[in-house]
């Protein structure tokens, strides 16, 4: 990995968002990432500190725009450059279509596939300057529907077609663009707990040295859309 890259992270104090931080930081890569609440960011920031001082923790909404550029202001500030993005920030609310409520919807859609958007748009002049890279957490619920997924399923479908498309935009400006598509992942999500049972599924750090694997790549290839999946599901 060449020296003096700089990464950008949304949702990073926890789950896939950490590990990706955590992984980027013990192979060189400087690191900013976002999360809503303050307290969770600045205890992230002071974790995240054990692998690398190279950290920046930054309150940010990825609902709206302006908190968004506002994030890359200071992680330019901090690290003169960005040449890697991670959209990662997302929450899942899991019920009937006909239970769902307006606002349960309006707040998947908006954190998880308009924040992916906000967060490119608020970053994308930076990375033509450094040619870099935009990738998209999803998730195999963007190419499987399953019952009470309506809300979910809807953004994470457009997540890889929103994804897919910016590829094909952006790749003019030698920007390139993988949209990730993970199945269970030990984290938080959804309220669970992480714990010996989840030893099966998919690490927060494995989702790290995926991304890690694929920003080393031969620049003369690129891994659009990755299923990433565990072994054997329990």
């Amino acid at each position: 990995m060449p020296e003096n890259k700089v990464a950008y992270i949304t949702g990073g104090t926890k789950g896939i968002g950490f590990g990706i931080a955590r992984i980027l930081l013990e192979n060189g890569i400087s690191v900013a990432f976002s999360g809503r609440k303050r307290n969770d960011v600045a205890k992230a920031e002071e974790d995240l500190k054990k692998y690398s001082e190279n950290v920046l923790g930054i309150v940010s909404d990825v609902r709206n725009l302006e908190s968004e550029v506002e994030a890359v202001k200071y992680t330019i500030a901090k690290f003169g450059r960005l040449d890697f993005v991670i959209a990662n920030a997302g929450l899942g609310i899991f019920k009937p279509v006909d239970q769902l409520t307006a606002e349960e919807w309006n707040d998947m859609i908006e954190t998880n596939l308009t924040g992916a958007f906000y967060t490119l748009k608020a970053s994308v002049e930076e990375l033509k300057k450094t040619e870099g890279y935009y990738i998209t957490i999803s998730s195999l619920a963007g190419a499987n529907f399953f019952e009470n997924g309506t809300g979910y399923n809807a953004s994470k479908f457009g997540v890889v077609g929103f994804t897919q498309a910016a590829m094909i935009d952006l790749r003019k400006y030698n920007i390139k663009s993988t949209v990730i598509m993970p199945g269970s992942v030990a984290t938080n999500f959804n309220g669970n707990i992480p714990s010996e049972k989840d030893n099966w599924k998919i690490q927060p750090e494995d989702m790290g040295n995926l991304v890690l694997d694929i920003l080393k790549m031969n620049p003369r290839v690129l891994p659009s859309k990755i299923e990433f999946r565990a072994t054997k599901p329990a």
